[in-house]
């Protein structure tokens, strides 16, 4: 997906760093899901690894929303009532 400017999502290293390991963490909960499902494992299986993911993801999208928010707000240029309102919709797609 093309990003709408040229500044990265999240500018603090430490939170990349986070959220890369949620979705890494993500990604090998999903390759146990595909194996699991593969393998006709029990269903309770599968469902608790779907669970994992999802809130593996959800966790990697709060957090990236509120590194932006503390970015925002941090920022004193006068944009950033109109960057609240983007970053609280952005918020409201994950709930």
């Amino acid at each position: 997906m093309p990003a709408e400017s040229d500044s990265p999502a999240v500018h603090d290293p430490e939170a990349q760093r986070k959220i890369a390991n949620r979705l890494k963490r993500a990604h090998g909960q999903l390759a146990a899901v595909i194996a699991a499902v593969e393998s006709e494992a029990h269903c309770r299986d599968v469902v608790q690894q779907l669970s994992a993911v999802s809130k593996a993801i959800d966790r990697a999208g709060f957090l990236v929303i509120s590194t932006a928010m503390q970015e925002c707000l941090a920022d004193t240029d006068g944009e950033s009532d109109a960057q609240v309102n983007e970053l609280e919709k952005l918020f409201l797609t994950l709930a």
